[in-house]
Parts: structure tokens; sequence; C-alpha cells
């Protein structure tokens, strides 16, 4: 696993050029005290060869010293640099480290386990990509392990693995090991958490570290370095969005002006139109300057100038974007406090905030809740104490230009200052919520159906019943993944297209990777999946047609969201309900085996409820009837609600 090439005794360009090529993966290692995270992470430096000899011999002779194994060599001494933590064997600071493998960079940032430096850990969670979550296999999970995990969750760290340590104490004893995963699992079903994945290791000995053990012939998976080294995380970067917070601007002479900063995020090219916040005023690319010369492309997080083809005023604080394609901008925002300083949050009071390179001064409004990290419970609270988490209402006083944390993690966070002492005290997460301080979902923006598509069409309704001889309507498939509603909409449209009927459909599948790729499987993501579906479906039905929505669909109130959204007169639901065990072995992209092992969170049936349908229009079986008499039962239902004759 040494990062050590043949390259550099002969040639040190190439090798330089090849190790600028390897991307970078940044993750930090938390969880509760003494579950071993600097210990981890010496193992990996050691293994990986990136310790000096001259170094080795003297964390040698320190672990004699002042180690925590009894002599033996400690890697935990090689993150732990601090006098007291030496002294107390505790991590205090965060400790970042370098390291590289043929295949990847990486930094890792060391977080303290310890509750008073959880402020810590949030610190060195804010720009990680994964999180290794360990836990000691002797003590399971503890109340630290849930509070960097709903950390890691609201931080929105994507790719999170939960490596059980210390399996050598418990003798590699399977049953503990999934004992802790099955623990994990019933909370992590909470948190948004949509890459997850266990690994049993050993950090002092090495075990499933970087080679597999042999003392653990139950596990089939991978290593924590292979892991570490293959993960995806392409997608993880918005690249649609262009966000570019103006730095300075750099007007070294009268032929020059550039405006200079990080793109936040998205891509940039030259001749695109661009527009710059607050003015509004527009003007296209002229040129990409940087320190190795002008680029044809740019994306985040790169650091550019951009020249512009005409003169318009921008400066520190403002913010270049895509006219098509703006941010929220407010001077009211809602978001997630994770509370820094001893002294505690006062509502009322003001602040400075800084977000982006913007400094604005504003004041902490009010404090909806605190959440409890064990239960996860939204308690009524005066204030917010010392690494305490919080939703509050803000109000600034000026607009920032922000997107949502969920979808920007650049655009989305922000720190608060005391004015006073000049101290951050709170880091927080823009919520994608309206800023007017009541909670809401996108769904209470909802125009109520009130059948006026003839406002946006030059075809009435009637003329269209008339022209396909039947009338619109949606039926709505609904069950487990593998019930059968995708094979049996597909058979009725089939028999609907060969009797002449207008007819589509639309699968839950393909709509994601379309006009919901944006989204995760969270409840609140499923719901907005649903909304926006309803709303193609609402569309083809003012075309005349019958629509045909094959989706899990599991939560039965944003199901009626959707039958209010499309008219509860032409909107039809089909519950698909084959048995649990059916779908398990119908199961052929093993998806179901991928949700037990925590792989895939948040899934029906399995890591989250599925609430049947509490009045549906029609039953089916898939396993009692063929696909050809469920279609069959569907057309009918049609039938005797004078949707087709």
């Amino acid at each position: 696993m040494s990062h050590q090439s043949d390259l550099i005794a002969t040639d040190i360009n190439a090798y330089l050029k090849q190790h600028e090529s390897k991307q970078l993966l940044r993750f930090i290692t938390c969880g509760s005290v003494d579950d071993g995270k600097s210990t981890l992470i010496g193992r990996l430096l050691y293994d990986s060869k990136m310790i000096y000899e001259d170094q080795l011999s003297q964390l040698e002779a320190e672990s004699k010293l002042v180690g925590t194994t009894g002599g033996k060599f400690d890697p935990a001494l090689l993150t732990d640099g601090l006098k007291a933590e030496r002294e107390q064997g505790i991590t205090i600071d965060v400790a970042y480290r370098y390291f590289s493998t043929p295949k990847r960079k990486f930094i890792i940032a060391d977080t303290p386990g310890h509750e008073q430096y959880t402020r810590n850990m949030a610190t060195g969670a804010s720009t990680a990509d994964l999180a290794v979550i360990l836990i000691d296999a002797r003590h399971g999970v503890l109340t630290q392990t849930r509070r960097h995990s709903f950390i890691v969750s609201l931080l929105g760290i994507r790719h999170v693995i939960v490596a059980v340590n210390k399996m050598d104490l418990v003798d590699f004893d399977e049953a503990r090991y999934n004992e802790i995963c099955d623990e994990y699992r019933s909370f992590a079903m909470r948190l948004d958490l949509p890459d997850l994945h266990f690994i049993p290791i050993s950090a002092l000995d090495g075990d499933n570290v970087v080679d597999r053990s042999e003392k653990a012939p139950w596990y089939s998976g991978s290593t924590l370095m292979n892991f570490l080294e293959t993960v995806y995380i392409g997608s993880d970067r918005n690249l649609q969005d262009f966000r570019m917070p103006v730095q300075y601007v750099n007007r070294p002479n009268l032929d020059f002006r550039g405006f200079c900063g990080s793109i936040a995020s998205g891509i940039v090219r030259p001749g695109e139109e661009i527009m710059v916040l607050p003015s509004r005023q527009t003007s296209k690319v002229k040129e990409i300057v940087t320190f190795d010369g002008p680029m044809e492309e740019a994306f985040a997080p790169l650091s550019i100038t951009l020249t512009l083809e005409d003169e318009i005023d921008a400066s520190r604080g403002d913010m270049i974007v895509r006219p098509g394609n703006l941010p929220r901008s407010r001077d009211q925002i809602e978001a997630m406090l994770v509370w820094m300083d001893a002294e505690s949050m006062v509502p009322g009071k003001t602040y400075l905030f800084k977000h982006t390179s913007q400094t604005q001064p504003g004041t902490i409004e009010s404090l909806k809740y605190q959440v409890d990290v064990n239960t996860l419970h939204r308690n009524p609270a005066p204030e917010l104490g010392l690494n305490e988490i919080g939703r509050v209402s803000i109000s600034l006083n000026a607009p920032i230009h922000f997107d949502a944390y969920r979808r920007n993690r650049s655009t989305g966070a922000f720190i608060v200052v005391d004015r006073i002492t000049n101290a951050t005290v709170a880091a927080g997460m823009i919520l994608d919520k309206s800023g007017d301080g009541s909670p809401k979902s996108v769904w209470d923006d909802e125009v109520k159906n009130d059948d006026n598509a003839a406002e946006f069409s030059a075809v009435s309704a009637e003329e269209r019943t008339a022209r396909f001889g039947q009338k619109p309507a949606t039926v709505l498939l609904t069950g487990l993944t593998g019930s059968g509603k995708t094979s049996i909409a597909q058979a009725v449209e089939r028999k609907l297209f060969e009797q002449g009927r207008a007819v589509s459909m639309i699968d839950g599948e393909k709509v994601r990777n379309g006009l919901t790729r944006d989204l995760g499987y969270t409840a609140d993501d499923r719901s907005e999946n649903l909304r926006r579906s309803g709303h193609l479906a609402h569309i083809l039905n003012d075309a005349g047609l019958i629509c045909l929505a094959s989706f899990v669909a599991p939560s039965e109130d944003v199901r009626q969201k959707v039958g209010a959204l499309i008219g509860e007169d032409r909107f039809l639901v089909v519950h698909v309900a084959t048995s649990l065990e059916t779908c398990r072995e119908r199961d052929t992209k093993g998806q179901y085996k991928m949700a037990d092992e925590g792989e895939l969170p948040n899934f029906p049936g399995v890591t989250a409820k599925y609430e049947a349908p509490s009045n549906p229009d029609l039953v089916l079986n898939a396993a009692d009837q063929s696909i050809d008499a469920c279609a069959d039962a569907v057309i009918e239902l049609l039938r005797s609600k004078q949707i087709i004759k």
C-alpha cells in the first residue's frame, strides 16, 4: 500500500503529474471515547508507508513511556501530538494527516470523541466526503456515537463506514458484530445516511484495515482501505448550480478588470451568460484567467478570475450566477445550529453571520426546538448550550444569496461570530424552508386543482374526451419493490394501446433517472419525488391521456396529497399487495439483501415503513394472480369508473 513509485527515481516530473491526477478523498474518523479513532489513522499511515524511520523510532520509544498498549507500538501517538492528549490518552483537537496510495490521495481528520469537544468534531466534518464511525465492539452504540452520527447526517456527509473496532477483544464474534450492526441500523433509519456500510476491524492489529483478516472468515465484504480507494464521490459535487462568490476585484491596470473567487459549485465557460447578485446586471464571460493561463472550462472548487464582456459593477460579497438558475436571496432564513461556545445562545442577541464572502449583522429571532441526539426528538428549549443542536429562525440586516445546505454545502453553510469577542460561536446549515418563521413543506405552496387547464390550452377537455373516446385518469399502482406493479402497468398499457386508447406510463425508476435525479431516499425526498411525478401525471391527464404510474409511494399521507393535486375524480389507487417474502424471492437486483446489510437505507419494507393504502380502489396480489389477470382487473376498474367504455 505504499505511495512510493519507481517514477520517483526515473522521472520525477512524470511522477508529480501522475500524483496530481489522483482523486482526493477527505474523510474523518469519529465516534465515542476510546473507540480507536487515532489508532486507526496511525495504522493506515503505518501500512501506507507514510511514517519516516526516525519518526517511527521515536513513536516506538514513546509507546513504552506514554502509550496505552502496554508497551507495544501505539499508532494513536502519531496524531495525538498535544502534551495534554498524550498525558490523558485522549484526542482533544482535530489532527489532519495526509497519505496516498497508488489509487488515491487522502486527507484524514482525526476528531475527538469526548462530548466537550463535539464542536471540534463538527469542524473536522465540515469539509469531509466520507465519515468512518468507530464503535468499540465491547460497548456497542453509545451516546456519543449517536451524537456524531447525527452531526454527520446534519452536515450532509453521504458516505459512511461503521467500523466495528476491537473485534480482537471479543474473539471476532460474528453474533456480537451483527448485534451492533442491527442496533446502529435501527438508529440510522431516522437519519439521512444514503450510503452506509459496516466493516469488522481491529485497528491495533490491522485486521480488515488494509489486508483481509483470517480471524473473521464469516466476513466477505471489503477491507477498509479498499473501500476508501474505490468509493465513488464524483456525483457528490454540485455541478449544476453555478455559484461564484466574489472575493476580490483585480484591477492591476486600465486594461484589465477581473473578478476573483473560488467556484462554490457548478461549471463556467467563456461565452456563457452570467448575472451578478444583488444588482442583477448581466454580461457574458470573456475569459477565465488562472495562474497557469486561460481555461476553457472551470468548475468547483477551482480559484479563478473571470473577465466579462461588459463593464458592470461587482464587489466583494456579491455572487456571480447564471440568469436562469438563481439562488435564493432573503434576509430571513431558517437553519440548524451547532452551538460551539461556552456562553449559551441567547435569542434576540445580535451576532455576525459569515456566509461565503459576506459578513452580515443579524439576530437569532427564535429557537424552534433543540434536538435530543439520543432519541432525535425535538424538545422545546429557551436556549442552546455548548455542543447542543437546534433549529433557529434568523433575521439578517441585508439579504444573502444562498441555496439549501442539502443541495449546496458551499452556499448553504455559515458561521456565527460574537461581535464582542470575535469568537466563532456556532456553525449553521440553511434549511430548505421559507424564511417566514414557520416550517413549511413544498406541498403547502401547491395550487389547488380547479380544472383550469383550459387557461393554458386552446383545446378543451370535452374536445379531448370526444377525440379519444375516454376520460383522463391517473392510476397509481403502489406496492413494495418486486411486487409486480411495473409489470402490471406495462400489461395494462399494452392492452389499452391495442384497444386504440391514448395511454402513457411513468415509472418510479425511470423518473429518478431524469426528473428527480437530484433527490435521495429520505421520507422528504420520496415525498418530493411523488409530488413532481404527480405534476407530470396531471399534465398527461390534461392532454386527455390515461396515465399509469408505477411507484412504491410508501406514505399514505403523500398519496392522498397526490390525489388532491391530480383531482379526486380522476385519481385511482391500486394496491399491489404482494407479500414481502415473495418480493424478496423476486429480487433480481439484490436490493433487499443490500438493505439488510445497511447498504440501502430508508428501504420500504426493510429499513423504512410501507403504509398500505387505507381505502384503495383495487387490491391485487401478483403472487396469486397472473400479470394478465391483474391487468384485466385494472381495465375492468377503469370501465366501472366510466373512464373507458
